[in-house]
């Protein structure tokens, strides 16, 4: 039997193949500036090496960094056999020493309480502990600007604590594992750092650009860093493409822009997550490849881009350029990612929806026999998926980064 392509078979049908791989043309975007601080607080410019593609911290800080005042410590891992027990003293001195390095003022924490994974895994345990510590912080004037839960290991129960700690307290907690705090390798304290840095409504880093404001179900706050952003958290039907309500949450968006800027965004962008813009595209649409990103295997993989519809008439010079230079500005990295930011920051707020979600069913679940069990459970997360206010936050939390 002939292969197919080189026998009688495809011929008879008048076809050919050409055996010869495809050449496309692409181009380099050069690597955009950016803005960091110093530890002085001075502003710094720095441009990517286009080898490496990533900076670091090393000498350098934040654009902008929130000095911690009020913060505490929930450590999960202090009462219990567990093999990697948090080293308390040790973490707290080298998490302070890395924000003097990034000249961001550290205060030793106002609050440690011990606790265990069991608490961390029960709804009912958790929620008491967190009021507790939430309502003698604030009988002592001191509003938790951060609490840092530490475990031994991933648990169910982190869906609880973010449900409890960013919808009925408005308390910005980070978590992390002792492990990693343990082993203390600068890496892992730097990514601390940008991380609380960003949720505490702090900017890590800009570009030294101008670019539109840019909305989605997150939506930026800031501009002209657009590096800020506020997020909608709320429920959707199942394997519904139509986002509910979205007229009402970008006009809701644009109302936090205002007020926060005293004045409205003049243009608006809607992206939709999933450069090369000739051969391999659609003959018609406007959609490109980008790989904005460094793969130090070759295993880099373009990300592709469609334009749904472009009211602001960007060329595609100009609209390739806003994305890859926008993807240098993860908050929780030191390097440029391959997916425009806003993508991922509204991955992560439909993630954090869906771990409400799963709390609420884990609280409503009944505690009875096993045959019951199914049909309870699903009426439990039929319940469960449109109760609107379950999915609101706290309103000390809306408008600022705490998914991160």
């Amino acid at each position: 039997m002939s292969s197919f392509g080189s026998g009688d078979l495809i011929q008879n049908f008048g076809m050919s193949v050409n055996t010869s791989i495809t050449t496309i043309v692409g181009r380099v975007l050069g690597s955009p500036e950016l803005k960091l601080g110093d530890p002085n607080r001075k502003i710094i410019k720095l441009t990517v090496d286009m080898e490496k593609c990533h900076w670091n911290l090393s000498g350098r800080s934040m654009v902008e960094g929130k000095p911690i005042e009020y913060w505490g410590i929930l450590d999960f891992t202090s009462c219990g056999s567990y093999k990697y027990k948090l080293r308390g003293k040790e973490f707290i001195q080298k998490l302070i020493g890395k924000y003097k390095k990034l000249g961001i003022y550290m205060q030793e924490p106002i609050w440690y309480e011990e606790s265990s994974m069991k608490i961390l895994a029960s709804y009912d345990l958790l929620s008491e502990l967190l009021e507790k510590i939430n309502n003698i912080c604030k009988y002592n004037q001191a509003h938790l600007q951060l609490l840092l839960c530490v475990m031994a290991k991933k648990s169910p129960g982190y869906k609880y604590l973010k449900w409890i700690s960013e919808t009925k307290l408005g308390i910005v907690t980070q978590c992390c594992l002792s492990n990693s705090a343990n082993e203390g390798e600068d890496k892992f304290y730097t990514n601390l750092a940008l991380k609380i840095n960003a949720k505490l409504g702090g900017s890590n880093l800009e570009l030294n650009t101008r670019s539109p404001s840019i909305a989605a179900v997150v939506a930026t706050v800031n501009w002209p860093a657009a590096n800020r952003y506020a997020a909608r958290v709320f429920p959707q039907y199942n394997r519904s493409e139509k986002i509910l309500n979205f007229g009402d949450v970008c006009l809701e968006l644009v109302a936090c822009y205002r007020r926060m800027n005293g004045v409205r965004p003049e243009r608006i962008v809607i992206r939709d997550g999933v450069i090369v813009d000739t051969k391999v595209i659609h003959p018609f649409e406007f959609d490109f490849y980008l790989c904005s990103y460094y793969g130090n295997l070759g295993t880099s993989k373009p990300t592709h881009y469609h334009v749904l519809w472009d009211k602001n008439k960007f060329t595609s010079d100009e609209l390739q350029k806003l994305i890859y230079e926008m993807c240098f500005t993860f908050a929780k990295c030191t390097k440029p990612v391959s997916l425009v930011p806003s993508v991922y920051y509204v991955d992560l707020a439909a993630y954090r929806g869906r771990l409400y979600r799963e709390a609420r069913i884990g609280m409503q679940s009944p505690k009875s026999t096993a045959s019951s069990s199914s049909k309870d459970a699903s009426s439990a997360s039929r319940t469960a998926s449109f109760e609107l206010g379950f999915y609101t936050l706290h309103a000390d939390l809306e408008n600022i980064m705490f998914l991160i």
